[in-house]
């Protein structure tokens, strides 16, 4: 495996002191974690500032690792700014599907509220305020569950940057081998990363956890829009052979 490059190991560091930074300001959740975006408790940072955030010392390790592991390799190939375009794009894109999808589940879970007399405003005003006595005899107790799950649930993570990364790093080395700690044998790039992208899409839908946050799917779909966002890229870029040229 190769050095560590100096903006990878400048993300490590900024990931690893936002992560230590939180468990001695466990209210830091409330205000860089990305909320939706529909919510009073959603600010135009989060998108940005919840990429540096994480769930977990699992969350956080699995993250590190897979940026030590591919990063470096995409820097060294692309330059400093090119490399650090990219992740940033990549995790504000896993932001953008994450939001899109979200706003799905929140304007489907709300139908019943919207028939039974309510309109969108008065509900978003009625979550806002937790007044839940609106809702009454309109919705079960699980659709109610299902519309807090959405309006009050958070997303933070690298995720979207990573699963960037790893679309990237298959696109242009297909054939690299990987011996990762969560795959038993070895297994070609061009094949491993499309797989978890699979398993992703399938566990999002069913509402499981692979790598994410789990339970509602929602961070499946994150780290399907930073691969959606890195490949796009990616495939740009190698169509106008902007690979050969570095930003720095």
């Amino acid at each position: 495996m190769m050095n560590m490059t100096e903006t990878v190991k400048q993300l490590l560091i900024a990931n690893i002191l936002v992560f230590i930074g939180c468990q001695f300001l466990p209210a830091s959740q409330d205000l860089l974690a990305l909320h939706y975006f529909e919510s009073d408790r959603f600010k135009i940072w989060q998108p940005l500032t919840s990429m540096f955030m994480h769930g977990g010392l699992m969350h956080i390790a699995f993250n590190m690792f897979a940026l030590y592991s591919f990063g470096s390799n995409l820097e060294q190939q692309w330059g400093v700014k090119k490399f650090l375009f990219f992740y940033l794009s990549c995790g504000l894109g896993a932001s953008i599907l994450y939001s899109a999808f979200n706003y799905y589940e929140f304007h489907e879970a709300i139908q019943p509220l919207l028939k039974g007399g309510l309109s969108k405003e008065q509900v978003i005003i009625a979550l806002n305020n937790q007044n839940f006595e609106s809702f009454d005899g309109l919705i079960s107790q699980i659709q109610f569950d299902n519309l807090s799950g959405v309006f009050y649930g958070v997303a933070v993570g690298a995720s979207g940057a990573i699963y960037g990364l790893l679309v990237a790093f298959a696109f242009m080395y297909p054939n690299a081998t990987l011996g990762l700690m969560f795959i038993p044998v070895p297994v070609k790039a061009k094949y491993f990363v499309p797989g978890i992208l699979i398993i992703d899409l399938v566990l999002g839908l069913k509402g499981n956890s692979l790598f994410g946050t789990g339970g509602t799917g929602i961070a499946h779909f994150a780290h399907l829009g930073g691969a959606l966002f890195g490949f796009i890229m990616v495939w740009y870029w190698k169509k106008n052979q902007f690979n050969n040229n570095r930003w720095n």
